[in-house]
């Protein structure tokens, strides 16, 4: 039986993580947390990671590594990151299923 993966990172994000890691002169790694807040309930985190860590998930895409800790990947298990660019700007964007609701800005969920 072939599982869903947990969480997947597209190949316009991994190319984005690339170019903002090159200019950071970082590892490829971005690290995706979710916080509590937001207009909705909880928030998504982006950041560059410098290394993962032993209890993370992994999704690699393109050599680009997207990690993210347990406690938060119960929250977006079965999503996916995306980089879009449209007349708002750009930005990533995770598409979770998990998600009940969100709100316009596109950063915030609840469950």
């Amino acid at each position: 039986m072939v599982s869903e993966p947990d969480i997947i990172l597209t190949a316009s994000a991994a190319k984005r993580v690339s170019w903002i890691a090159e200019r950071q002169s970082k590892p490829a790694i971005l690290r995706l947390a979710v916080d509590g807040g937001g207009c909705a309930g909880f928030t998504y985190k982006f950041e560059l990671a410098d290394a993962q860590a032993d209890d993370d998930t992994v999704a690699e895409t393109d050599g680009v590594k997207l990690v993210v800790d347990p406690v938060s990947l119960d929250l977006v298990r079965g999503s996916a990151v995306d980089f879009v660019e449209d007349l708002g700007g750009a930005s990533f964007k995770v598409t979770n299923p998990n998600a009940a609701s969100g709100c316009g800005c596109g950063s915030s969920f609840s469950i």
